[in-house]
């Protein structure tokens, strides 16, 4: 059986998995809890079926897995192990039928977002394909990268919830009720864009090893990418019907890609 025949199967059985989970508990979190998980072991598989005597799928399946730790360690300690449903499911349900939630459900949370999983380790794929390629300096460079924005979306989560924990320590009356400093002040959403250019970098992987850019396995990547938009479109209507001034907020600061300020928020803005 082929590395790929092989990951597909696990994710179908993934896919399977968490529907009937979501089924069973009214719980439409299950692909949140697995996300983190899942990807490390595709790349691992890949890298098993090569012996793992392949230092660059080695190398992707170490990246891939302090990824997994990180985001892992940043989901529980929110408690999204602990049962809680991710709060934009629940506003959704509200606005739509019960058919036309459970087909969201099925083709949405469960199937599309766990097909993206799968693609995005697909570099790895093409790394497999051409393993005979040496691991070479612009192999390291992107490991270098890879890490480097881990550790850039290591802190903005930091910085979330050292914020969040002054929030409740503050009461109702805390301002601001956003975060606006650190790397927050460049983008609204830094730890978005440090999680999608880790898969376009290990993306890089596999164009090393083939020799081009020119990769189908890049669709992973642009998926990625296509659902972080989409997703923060609605998470950002929901936030600015909780707090008018996320308005100015957007005004003055790039959505994803960290930027200078536009101009200086009038939004009060504390230490």
């Amino acid at each position: 059986m082929s590395p790929l025949l092989t990951v597909t199967l696990l994710a179908a059985l993934v896919v399977l998995g968490v529907w009937i989970a979501s089924l069973i508990t009214h719980d439409h979190s299950w692909v949140d809890r697995i996300w983190s998980i899942v990807p490390a072991v595709y790349v691992w598989v890949f890298a098993g079926y090569a012996g793992f005597s392949d230092p660059r799928l080695n190398v992707m399946g170490v990246l891939v897995t302090l990824w997994a730790a990180r985001l892992t360690f940043n989901f529980a300690r929110k408690g999204g192990y602990t049962g809680t449903e991710d709060y934009r499911w629940p506003i959704l349900r509200a606005r739509m039928n019960r058919w036309q939630f459970e087909l969201f459900n099925f083709f949405f949370i469960a199937l599309y977002q766990n097909v993206i999983l799968l693609l995005i380790t697909l570099p790895a794929f093409t790394a497999y394909e051409h393993r005979a390629t040496p691991f070479g300096v612009l192999d390291a460079v992107v490991a270098v990268a890879f890490l480097a924005l881990l550790v850039g979306e290591t802190i903005a989560d930091q910085q979330q919830w050292n914020f969040q924990a002054r929030k409740r320590a503050g009461g109702a009356n805390f301002r601001p009720r956003f975060l606006q400093t650190g790397l927050w002040k460049f983008s609204r959403h830094p730890n978005f864009f440090f999680e999608q250019a880790q898969w376009w970098v290990l993306f890089l992987f596999g164009a090393l090893a083939a020799g081009s850019v020119l990769q189908w396995t890049v669709v992973g990547a642009v998926l990625l990418t296509v659902l972080f938009v989409g997703s923060t479109i609605f998470t950002e209507s929901i936030t600015r019907g909780k707090y008018p001034e996320y308005a100015e907020y957007q005004e003055t600061t790039s959505p994803i890609i960290p930027w200078p300020p536009r101009r200086t928020s009038k939004v009060t803005v504390t230490a």
